[in-house]
């Protein structure tokens, strides 16, 4: 069985946005976060593309990206996810050669097919609808090509992605369901499951990724990265209460609300009803939530559930201490 002190351990995060404040102040505590993350030995920092979310401030990836490993000296730093359908390939590649040209041998490109908003939203960064994501392996293709080493000798006029070309940006797909899945294992590339979101599809996923896996030029055996809601406090019941911010966040989306971080609750009765309740519980059901002793044991669970390669955790607390020491437990449990 895997023991979690095998495995790397990472953080997903979205720059949350609390009620009452700004994207200046998700910023500030994103920073902090991966700075403490890096001192208590998370592996990866990963950062997710969302559009219009009034509560999640990383809409700009790269930007933010930046920002974190210009603040930052070891972590690796990366997306989870850039969503290729709404950009260009050729401005991602040149975007992460970027990054990668300024931060040598720490940035990772995580890719989504999902647009990451709402329609609207989705035609005003792309201007059209057509393609509604069959593109994205076409677009992959295109994507990598730029990140390949060429022949400078060649005469033939060619785009080239300058930062990027011969860059070797580590690629990873990411999905929530069976399609990135398969494409991920047909390419040999590593794959992250959406398991915060996603958990009813996890194990058909993983399963799929893992038996279509060919030998690739990038990897010679599949490996697998599993996202993972996870909050941890001194006692479980402040565990709970903390964990009523996600659910409240969650209610919002099913109402088409979303709205900014709002503070915890003692208890969500009366804020949904119980179709909402059941919805909220579905998403989550695999989140990870307790006192430390509770929290290692849960792990190490999901762990041997998932024979995951690599966790890496979502942790959305509102308050800023709290969330500290959240990652703070969680990082203590994964290495006793």
């Amino acid at each position: 069985m895997k023991q979690l002190k095998d495995i790397p351990l990472s953080i997903l995060d979205l720059a949350p946005i609390q009620r009452g404040g700004t994207p200046a102040d998700a910023f500030r505590r994103t920073l902090d976060l991966a700075q403490h993350a890096e001192q208590w030995g998370y592996h990866r920092y990963w950062l997710a593309e969302h559009h219009g979310m009034p509560g999640i401030a990383s809409a700009a990836t790269a930007v933010v990206i930046g920002y974190v490993a210009a603040g930052t000296s070891r972590i690796r730093v990366g997306s989870g996810g850039i969503m290729l359908s709404n950009h260009a390939p050729l401005v991602i590649a040149e975007q992460f050669g970027t990054l990668e040209s300024m931060y040598p041998g720490r940035i990772d490109l995580g890719l989504g097919r999902a647009p990451g908003s709402n329609q609207l939203t989705a035609r005003a960064l792309r201007r059209s609808l057509d393609s509604r994501g069959e593109e994205f392996p076409e677009q992959l293709v295109e994507l990598r090509s730029y990140l390949q080493a060429r022949d400078d000798g060649m005469s033939t006029p060619r785009v080239r992605a300058v930062p990027g070309d011969g860059l070797d940006i580590p690629i990873w797909l990411l999905g929530s369901s069976d399609f990135s899945a398969q494409l991920a294992a047909h390419l040999g590339l590593p794959f992250a499951f959406a398991g915060q979101f996603s958990p009813a599809h996890m194990q058909s996923a993983l399963s799929l990724y893992r038996q279509l896996f060919r030998p690739s030029k990038v990897l010679d055996k599949p490996y697998a990265m599993i996202g993972v809601n996870a909050i941890a406090a001194d006692t479980t019941e402040q565990a709970h209460i903390l964990s009523t911010t996600q659910q409240q966040m969650h209610v919002s989306l099913i109402r088409g609300m979303p709205d900014t971080m709002p503070p915890p609750v003692a208890c969500m009765d009366g804020l949904w009803s119980p179709l909402e309740q059941a919805s909220v519980e579905a998403t989550l059901h695999a989140s990870i939530i307790g006192d430390p002793a509770t929290v290692k044991e849960q792990l190490q669970a999901f762990v041997a559930t998932t024979q995951a390669d690599e966790l890496i955790i979502n942790t959305m607390i509102y308050d800023h201490a709290a969330r500290l020491r959240s990652c703070e437990i969680i990082a203590q449990a994964w290495r006793s």
